[in-house]
């Protein structure tokens, strides 16, 4: 999906490849796991990972993709695994804190549970989602989380000449389902929204995500699947 110089791609499950274009194309990997070969083809400039669950922190899947000096960013609990990566550049990121790396921004937003059937990610954890800034192209991925009162601040992103993509996860299992997501996507409202966190065998089907985008266009919002590269 393209949104003027900004491509993105959906890798399965919370997976995600933002290409910036221009005088020379940048590659931004977002919580790879289980990649294809296609999706191994390009090399990361950048990884943002949010938490050390291993589908979201898949070691393997970073050794294919990085290249010497690659940027990854991620909370401290990540550290202990990305240390044992040779080549690339660890930078930290708590939530809160913004990160510029040439013309782009990164800034980490806590994701976690708040519903009390689900404890797998507590804010005390510290794990974060991200969001990405380019120009007028602002991307947020919510890394594995509920609907949490943090939200409430993105909700300015849609406005002016801005275009705002909530990558927001719809199985129920492990963080927010398709109608808890659509609880976000009234929060922040943003120019569209996709679904993520399913697909992989891990949690979540794609009726998951079909379920969501027609509960968003039932709403008002727009919503796409995208395909899996």
């Amino acid at each position: 999906m393209e949104f003027g110089n900004v491509g993105l791609e959906f890798l399965g499950h919370s997976g995600f490849l933002i290409k910036l274009k221009g005088e020379s194309e940048k590659h931004i990997f977002i919580d790879p796991y289980n990649l294809d070969e296609k999706a191994t083809m390009a090399k990361a400039d950048i990884i943002l990972i949010t938490h050390s669950h291993y589908d979201h922190c898949s070691i393997k899947d970073i050794e294919m993709i990085k290249r010497q000096g690659t940027v990854v960013v991620c909370p401290p609990d990540v550290q202990s695994k990305i240390t044992k990566i040779e080549g690339i550049r660890m930078e930290l990121i708590e939530a809160g804190d913004e990160l510029t790396l040439g013309k782009l921004k990164v800034e980490a937003i806590p994701a976690y549970n708040t519903n009390p059937e689900r404890g797998f990610h507590t804010k005390r954890d510290g794990w974060v989602g991200f969001i990405v800034k380019y120009g007028n192209v602002i991307i947020y991925h919510s890394g594995d989380s509920d609907v949490t009162k943090e939200m409430e601040k993105l909700s300015g992103y849609g406005k002016k000449d801005n275009t705002f993509i909530a990558l927001l996860p719809v199985s129920g299992k492990y963080v927010m389902d398709a109608n808890e997501a659509l609880s976000a996507v009234r929060i922040i409202s943003p120019s569209i929204a996709i679904p993520m966190h399913y697909g992989s065998g891990v949690a979540g089907t794609i009726e998951d995500a079909k379920e969501f985008v027609k509960l968003c266009k039932e709403n008002g919002f727009s919503a796409q699947v995208l395909e899996k590269i």
